[in-house]
């Protein structure tokens, strides 16, 4: 496929898609990498072998890294990275052994029928931003890319050291997303049960629930997206980029623990407060954290980077299988 093949079909994707924007050994690794990107049957994207080393992987991620970077100082894109790594690891289902019918971070997000699920509307914006450092970086996979990405914007908007690991496959067929409906819903009738029958199916306690959480002070809410948030505020008319939408926080691109306080405060018409985050302060158990964290930024990092690395690795499958690490650890 060419070139301009892909290109077209990836345009082709964006635009059926919804417009809206934002949860083997090292020697045999190159036969489990995606190459080039070829448009599947079902729409979406799949992968093929590639003839890279392990180490011309690292050197791939590194680079892949640095392109990421200059994305996030040009786009001002990092709740949706942040969102992109979120939702494909966050289908994942502990009480399925198999992989990648677990679900999980296996890249799996990419292929159109789980984009078009309603709580990834707009996250084709995302994979627009990832797929040219994809095209450029072939052996990469989604999975890792989309973890990458992730981790990568929490830094750069002023967050803690995520310790990561790469090396992830990617699920090959449409056939391996998960059913919809296995994201938080911010609406839901009893919230903190909600969030807690939600990441209990991923292996999380109430402390990783509400230090995720916290995740939410960055990025807007856009009604026409969501349902949720007001068309604009005075935090929001101007950008950066796209105009509009409700931040949940003042400077909602500055990775900090204003969120905890903010929500605990409620004094700011213009900031966004769900039912999924008021009940952070309202259910005893979620209310110890959430105290804590608006008090000691410390504590919510070390406590958030702890979260986002496990979120990170849920239901993936690894070659080699120790993983890939790029930094000493924080």
């Amino acid at each position: 496929m060419t070139e301009a093949t892909v290109a077209s079909q990836l345009s082709l994707m964006l635009k059926a898609s919804s417009s809206h924007s934002l949860f083997a050994s090292r020697n045999s690794i190159a036969a489990v990498r995606g190459s080039v990107v070829n448009a599947s049957t079902s729409g979406g994207f799949s992968s093929v072998a590639s003839s890279k080393s392990a180490a011309s992987y690292t050197d791939q991620l590194r680079g892949a890294r640095e392109d990421i970077r200059e994305v996030l100082k040009s786009k001002y894109c990092h709740p949706i990275l942040v969102r992109l790594g979120w939702h494909d690891a966050g289908t994942y289902n502990k009480n399925v052994k198999e992989w990648p019918q677990r679900s999980g971070a296996n890249g799996s997000l990419r292929f159109e029928v789980e984009m078009k699920y309603k709580s990834n509307t707009g996250l084709v914006n995302a994979l627009k931003l990832i797929q040219p450092i994809k095209d450029k970086y072939p052996s990469l996979t989604y999975a890792d890319l989309f973890q990458l990405g992730s981790a990568t914007a929490v830094e750069e908007a002023g967050g803690p050291k995520i310790p990561m690991k790469y090396g992830r496959l990617d699920a090959s067929s449409p056939d391996h997303c998960p059913e919809e409906g296995r994201l938080p819903a911010a609406g839901a009738s009893s919230p903190a049960d909600h969030l807690r029958k939600v990441f209990s199916r991923m292996g999380f306690n109430d402390k990783e629930i509400v230090a995720l959480s916290g995740a939410h002070t960055l990025g807007r809410a856009r009604p026409e997206r969501s349902s949720w948030g007001k068309p604009e505020t005075k935090y929001t008319k101007n950008g950066p980029g796209a105009p509009g939408g409700q931040s949940w926080t003042v400077q909602w691109l500055k990775f900090d623990n204003s969120y905890f306080k903010e929500i605990k405060a409620k004094r700011d018409e213009d900031l966004l407060v769900l039912p999924t985050d008021a009940v952070l302060f309202e259910d005893p158990s979620f209310k110890v954290y959430a105290e804590k964290y608006a008090e000691d930024e410390e504590t919510f990092f070390k406590d958030f980077a702890e979260a986002h690395t496990k979120l990170s690795n849920l239901g993936a499958k690894f070659d080699p299988p120790e993983g890939i690490v790029l930094d000493a650890a924080p």
